[in-house]
């Protein structure tokens, strides 16, 4: 008996998300484990964020943690003072983050500021924001300032357990995915994907480069700076070390390891080199100090020597054997779907 393509896809999908959502019920008695598979999200959700304007649009950004600190400093800042819930927070998060974006990014697509450039001012900026909250002593300082603590508080977004903040990352990954899977499939994709191939090229056909760039930028950095309310809720503090360029790397590797502009690429990438980084940390860092570190940087090279094209190419052409397999249709075999 044969099966839909379609049938077969959403059906894939349910057991994925029920696998998702019954993870932390079965660790639950294992924090370590817990803040694992919530920091594996985090950087899911902030790879597939980058994966808007990096992916698609080509532009080498190196500056996710300086949207996800301002987005954390602006919530927790709003939740040490005046005591506003950080679901309000997560919202104004994004709002400043996208407004910083603005003001940086609008320059740089004037003056066509790209590729090596581009990530060398995206890179610098994350080290100024640094400097500036390290100075800037009434919101940031050079020590940590503790969020309220409650055992459990949902106004608050403050429990004493990891499993919340899983599930609420969880839902900001789905979010993320679904953004990208209907940018990649709307117009602002295509004029997206084709600036990345050939900037000259597109806008020689019409296609106005600083516009798009400018949109896919704010779509990010308000996803990125929404999620850094949760990100300081679930440390308990805030400080500029937020703001971190080696983190902000880490999610363009991501993003470029798993596949540019495929939409589950990034996620892919994340659960895989993320998970081994901190097996290996665990593993290793306590008798061979940085030793890790070596053994990661060694699964990269082997990656981008033997799957330049990302690692979620050799998921999705094993994944296209298997539905034809079922399904019966060997058109799928050679199907080319705009970021899938």
């Amino acid at each position: 008996m044969r099966i839909k393509a379609t049938t077969f896809n959403r059906v894939l999908l349910g057991v994925l998300l029920a696998i998702a959502l019954l993870i932390p019920l079965l660790i639950r008695t294992n924090q370590y484990n817990l803040v694992l598979v919530t920091t594996v999200l985090l950087f899911g959700v902030l790879a597939t964020a980058w994966n808007i304007i990096g992916g698609m649009a080509g532009q080498l950004d190196l500056a996710a943690f300086a949207y996800l600190g301002l987005g954390a400093f602006t919530s927790g800042t709003l939740l040490i003072r005046w005591n506003v819930s950080p679901w309000i927070g997560m919202i104004l998060g994004g709002l400043v983050a996208t407004g910083f974006a603005v003001l940086v990014g609008f320059p740089l697509f004037r003056f066509r500021v790209r590729e090596v450039w581009y990530a060398l001012t995206s890179s610098a900026l994350v080290e100024v924001l640094k400097v500036a909250f390290v100075m800037w002593e009434d919101v940031g300082g050079p020590v940590e300032r503790y969020l309220p603590y409650y055992s459990f508080s949902l106004y608050h977004m403050r429990f004493g357990t990891y499993i919340p903040y899983y599930y609420i990352m969880l839902a900001i990954l789905v979010i993320a995915i679904v953004v990208n899977y209907r940018i990649g499939r709307s117009k602002l994709g295509f004029y997206l994907r084709a600036l990345g191939e050939d900037e000259d090229a597109a806008e020689i056909l019409g296609v106005d480069a600083r516009a798009c760039k400018l949109k896919a930028l704010m779509i990010y950095a308000f996803i990125v700076g929404a999620t850094g309310a949760v990100y300081a809720c679930m440390y308990g503090f805030i400080h500029p070390s937020f703001f971190s360029g080696a983190r902000s790397t880490e999610v363009a590797i991501l993003g470029i390891v798993g596949g540019m502009g495929i939409t589950y690429g990034p996620l892919l990438a994340a659960v895989i080199l993320v998970s081994a980084r901190e097996f290996l940390r665990a593993s290793l860092g306590g008798q061979m100090e940085s030793l890790y570190l070596v053994i990661y940087s060694v699964v990269l090279i082997l990656i981008a020597l033997f799957r330049p094209q990302g690692i979620a190419v050799f998921f999705r052409d094993a994944y296209r054997k298997l539905l034809s397999k079922v399904t019966g249709d060997e058109h799928v075999l050679r199907a080319n779907t705009p970021g899938i």
